[in-house]
Protein backbone atom coordinates (compact mmCIF):
# COMPACT_ATOMS: atom_id res chain seq x y z
CA UNK A 1 0.00 0.00 0.00
CA UNK A 2 1.45 3.33 -1.00
CA UNK A 3 -0.23 5.52 1.57
CA UNK A 4 1.18 8.20 3.83
CA UNK A 5 2.40 6.60 7.09
CA UNK A 6 -0.20 8.34 9.26
CA UNK A 7 -3.04 6.66 7.32
CA UNK A 8 -1.78 3.22 8.31
CA UNK A 9 -2.40 4.10 11.97
CA UNK A 10 -6.16 3.57 11.55
CA UNK A 11 -7.13 -0.06 10.82
CA UNK A 12 -10.38 0.95 9.09
CA UNK A 13 -8.51 3.35 6.82
CA UNK A 14 -5.92 0.66 6.07
CA UNK A 15 -8.66 -1.79 5.08
CA UNK A 16 -10.59 0.76 3.02
CA UNK A 17 -7.45 1.69 1.09
CA UNK A 18 -7.62 -1.83 -0.32
CA UNK A 19 -11.29 -2.81 -0.53
CA UNK A 20 -12.70 0.70 -0.79
CA UNK A 21 -10.96 1.71 -4.00
CA UNK A 22 -13.33 1.74 -6.90
CA UNK A 23 -13.66 -1.79 -8.32
CA UNK A 24 -10.86 -3.31 -6.21
CA UNK A 25 -13.26 -4.85 -3.71
CA UNK A 26 -15.37 -6.41 -6.45
CA UNK A 27 -12.29 -7.80 -8.18
CA UNK A 28 -11.16 -9.42 -4.94
CA UNK A 29 -14.70 -10.66 -4.21
CA UNK A 30 -14.98 -12.38 -7.60
CA UNK A 31 -11.59 -14.01 -7.16
CA UNK A 32 -12.65 -15.48 -3.79
CA UNK A 33 -14.16 -18.53 -5.49
CA UNK A 34 -11.09 -19.28 -7.59
CA UNK A 35 -8.85 -18.18 -10.41
CA UNK A 36 -10.31 -16.20 -13.27
CA UNK A 37 -9.24 -14.91 -16.65
CA UNK A 38 -9.53 -11.24 -17.55
CA UNK A 39 -12.62 -11.87 -19.68
CA UNK A 40 -14.33 -13.80 -16.88
CA UNK A 41 -13.84 -10.88 -14.52
CA UNK A 42 -15.19 -8.47 -17.15
CA UNK A 43 -18.29 -10.66 -17.51
CA UNK A 44 -18.84 -10.70 -13.73
CA UNK A 45 -18.29 -6.93 -13.38
CA UNK A 46 -19.90 -5.58 -16.56
CA UNK A 47 -19.69 -1.91 -15.53
CA UNK A 48 -15.88 -1.94 -15.38
CA UNK A 49 -13.84 -1.20 -18.50
CA UNK A 50 -11.09 -3.53 -19.63
CA UNK A 51 -8.49 -0.80 -19.05
CA UNK A 52 -9.62 -0.12 -15.49
CA UNK A 53 -9.79 -3.83 -14.70
CA UNK A 54 -6.21 -4.21 -15.91
CA UNK A 55 -5.14 -1.26 -13.72
CA UNK A 56 -6.85 -2.70 -10.64
CA UNK A 57 -5.37 -6.15 -11.21
CA UNK A 58 -1.89 -4.64 -11.55
CA UNK A 59 -2.36 -2.60 -8.36
CA UNK A 60 -3.63 -5.61 -6.42
CA UNK A 61 -0.79 -7.73 -7.77
CA UNK A 62 1.76 -5.08 -6.80
CA UNK A 63 0.35 -4.98 -3.28
CA UNK A 64 0.47 -8.75 -2.91
CA UNK A 65 -3.27 -9.49 -3.00
CA UNK A 66 -3.44 -11.06 -6.47
CA UNK A 67 -1.13 -13.43 -8.35
CA UNK A 68 -0.94 -13.33 -12.14
CA UNK A 69 -0.03 -16.56 -13.92
CA UNK A 70 0.88 -16.63 -17.61
CA UNK A 71 0.62 -19.96 -19.43
CA UNK A 72 2.92 -20.68 -22.37
CA UNK A 73 0.18 -21.35 -24.90
CA UNK A 74 -0.83 -19.87 -28.23
CA UNK A 75 -2.63 -17.60 -27.75
CA UNK A 76 -1.19 -16.85 -24.30
CA UNK A 77 -3.51 -17.52 -21.39
CA UNK A 78 -3.36 -15.39 -18.24
CA UNK A 79 -5.18 -16.22 -15.02
CA UNK A 80 -5.52 -14.26 -11.82
CA UNK A 81 -5.88 -15.73 -8.34
CA UNK A 82 -5.77 -14.45 -4.81
CA UNK A 83 -2.64 -14.85 -2.76
CA UNK A 84 -2.76 -15.78 0.92
CA UNK A 85 -2.91 -12.06 1.68
CA UNK A 86 -5.86 -11.68 -0.69
CA UNK A 87 -7.66 -14.68 0.80
CA UNK A 88 -7.17 -13.17 4.26
CA UNK A 89 -9.90 -10.68 3.28
CA UNK A 90 -12.53 -13.47 3.15
CA UNK A 91 -13.96 -12.64 6.59
CA UNK A 92 -14.23 -8.98 5.62
CA UNK A 93 -16.23 -9.84 2.52
CA UNK A 94 -18.36 -12.40 4.38
CA UNK A 95 -19.31 -9.64 6.84
CA UNK A 96 -20.05 -7.17 4.02
CA UNK A 97 -22.18 -9.79 2.25
CA UNK A 98 -24.11 -10.64 5.44
CA UNK A 99 -24.78 -6.96 6.11
CA UNK A 100 -25.94 -6.42 2.52
CA UNK A 101 -28.36 -9.34 2.71
CA UNK A 102 -29.72 -8.22 6.08
CA UNK A 103 -30.15 -4.64 4.88
CA UNK A 104 -31.92 -5.76 1.70
CA UNK A 105 -34.32 -7.87 3.80
CA UNK A 106 -34.92 -4.98 6.22
CA UNK A 107 -35.62 -2.57 3.37
CA UNK A 108 -37.99 -5.05 1.72
CA UNK A 109 -39.88 -5.42 5.02
CA UNK A 110 -40.33 -1.63 5.21
CA UNK A 111 -41.57 -1.33 1.62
Amino acid sequence: MNSPPHLDDCPVTRTMLVVGRRWSGLVVWHLMDGRKRHGELLARIPAISSRVLTERLRELEGEGFVRREVFAEVPPRVEYALTERGRSLADVFDAICAWGEADRAAQAAVA
